[in-house]
């Protein structure tokens, strides 16, 4: 039994110290013999007095708040190993305090080690742009420890159901994000919180009770008469007749800008019906995405065919950047007296809804040509369809009519 206990922490600074934040260091202190951890916590020493930060500001507030509660953790794992029975001595609680005889487990640290091995299998298991979320997330992470708690990192025992709630709160407050793109950071966030769980690295999931589902949103896309204008307006500047020439092009395979832009001749066979289709796969996803070709993909394929953009690089349509395109749509729908917000992503949603919804194909072929993993990331499209629910019920509503006029005859008969 120990007969005395103390603990600390301090500002760290290095050897070749100048100015700016230090690591922030815990000593215990049992029976006279040291043992010191850091802390994922930084802070200017010129800021530390009397064991805490200075100030009444929020960031002051938010670190000291975060202090207290790894000071009720050092206590409570004091507290667990008196109960056991076992010995106790500095190392022994400091390694309680940081599990398990190992070093801390930190969020930040975890999650760069996730991304790490996600970059590792691009390819094979995952797509490029799966990474580049995961490390956009990654920064927004980082960046919300420090406004919250002027840390780098936070040890995994720290993590609480307060900390995506604030985490969501950020995003939305000082990053200006919409709720669902807010909702994607956060579930990328659990799903790293969850690999860890899966490894035994925490006991409980301090996340299992937060919520946050994405909210329906109405997709943008052209009526059949606002993309008979835009495909037959006629443009004096070339490059913005290319635009939107294969923004139509879009409208017709449904292929996002990145698979466009990939899209070489060899792409192009011919189907199981002789007719000419595209033989692709999404970038996105790595989802097969078979696509027979329409008369309009087939003549702007035939306009550019011999486009020098295009044959230099190998590829089938000559292609700017998407921030260009997208500068020049504006410009396009603003010509054709549009008033719609045009981007390329549009012509994918009009694919889906004004091309081959509406013109009765299924739901399922649909799906099948967009490469949707899902048929429920199809049937977003299908909801805002008024016209092909009227197309519909056009055959329903002259059944009755005619069920009308006979039930008529026979009562004006009798």
């Amino acid at each position: 039994m120990s007969r005395t206990f103390d603990f600390l922490f301090y500002p760290k600074k290095p050897k070749d110290y100048v100015s700016g934040p230090v690591k922030l260091y815990l000593r215990i202190t049992i029976d006279g013999k040291r043992s010191e951890t850091a802390t994922a916590l930084n802070i200017n020493p010129d800021k530390w007095e009397s064991g805490k930060m200075k100030g009444n500001k929020e960031d002051a507030k938010a670190f000291n708040t975060y202090l207290d509660t790894l000071k009720t953790q050092i206590y409570d794992c004091h507290k667990n190993l008196l109960q056991s029975g076992g010995g106790i001595n500095a190392d022994s609680l400091r390694n309680a305090f940081t599990g398990r005889g190992e070093r801390p487990q930190f969020l930040i640290e975890i999650f760069k080690a996730h991304n790490a091995n996600i970059e590792k299998l691009i390819g094979k298991d995952y797509a490029k742009p799966t990474l580049t979320k995961y490390i956009t997330t990654l920064n927004h992470l980082a960046n919300f420890l420090n406004w919250k708690y002027k840390a780098s990192d936070i040890d995994l025992g720290s993590l609480k159901y307060e900390f995506l709630s604030d985490f969501e709160f950020y995003l939305k407050t000082q990053k200006n994000i919409d709720h669902n793109t807010t909702a994607k950071y956060i579930k990328n966030t659990k799903k790293v919180v969850n690999d860890c769980l899966a490894k035994g690295w925490l006991k409980t999931n301090p996340f299992g009770n937060f919520k946050i589902t994405t909210k329906v949103v109405d997709r943008c896309f052209l009526s059949e008469e606002e993309l008979d204008i835009l495909t037959n307006k006629e443009f004096k500047i070339q490059r913005i007749s290319q635009v939107r020439d294969i923004f139509v092009f879009s409208c017709y395979t449904g292929l996002s800008f990145i698979d466009v832009a990939n899209l070489t001749p060899n792409h192009i066979a011919t189907g199981m019906d002789w007719e000419k289709w595209i033989f692709t796969s999404r970038q996105k996803t790595d989802t097969p995405s078979h696509i027979p070709l329409l008369a309009p993909a087939l003549d702007i394929i035939e306009k550019y065919k011999d486009h020098p953009a295009a044959v230099n690089k190998g590829r089938l349509l000559p292609m700017l950047s998407n921030q260009k395109m997208n500068a020049y749509l504006k410009e396009i729908a603003d010509l054709c007296g549009i008033n719609k917000y045009l981007t390329f992503h549009v012509a994918r949603h009009n694919f889906a809804t004004t091309v081959t919804l509406t013109n009765g194909v299924p739901i399922e072929s649909v799906s099948k040509m967009l490469g949707h993993k899902k048929l429920q990331t199809t049937q977003h499209y299908a909801k805002i369809l008024d016209k092909k629910v009227s197309n519909d019920m056009d055959s329903l509503r002259n059944k009755y009519k005619a069920k009308l006029k006979v039930v008529s005859k026979k009562i004006s008969g009798s």
